[in-house]
């Protein structure tokens, strides 16, 4: 499913809904160029799930975690490029949380086998194009009853 939003309040509302059909155990994959708007969409997803804290970038530290309706983990990893530390992934990926991965193809090998890919596109300052890719059929159910809730 694709979907384009044309301003920032429109991103933050469609990362709103889907934080808010999100289930525990989760994962949410996201890739796009630097300021794309990763950041901002796992913020707001964040917020749909009842996050009260503001969510920052964990580009330095890598993993943040927060506590919403669901435990929320939101990973950038970034600065893993050629990494052979071994961080702990694993552990993060469960039946009860809910994992934002940003650069995710610098763990591929800790990811789950089923996920939902986030794409963001950059077209303009305002304008983004979002494609959701459900990997496992949990998340095909979940980007239809997102397509249900998301007037574009």
């Amino acid at each position: 499913m694709k979907l384009v939003t044309n301003s920032l309040e429109d991103t933050v509302e469609l990362g709103n809904r889907l934080g808010q059909t999100l289930k525990p155990g989760m994962t949410l994959l996201l890739e796009g160029d630097l300021g794309a708007g990763k950041t901002t969409l796992s913020q707001s997803i964040g917020k749909g799930l009842g996050v009260k804290r503001h969510m920052t970038s964990p580009t330095f530290s890598i993993i943040k975690s927060y506590k919403g309706k669901y435990r929320v983990h939101h990973m950038d990893c970034y600065r893993l490029e050629g990494s052979d530390e071994d961080l702990g992934f694993d552990e993060y990926f469960n039946d009860e949380d809910i994992v934002l991965v940003e650069w995710y193809t610098f763990i591929e090998d800790y990811l789950p086998s089923e996920y939902l890919h986030v794409a963001i596109r950059y077209i303009d300052e305002t304008t983004r194009e979002i494609e959701f890719t459900p990997v496992g059929d949990k998340y095909i159910e979940l980007v239809g009853e997102l397509s249900e809730n998301t007037i574009n």
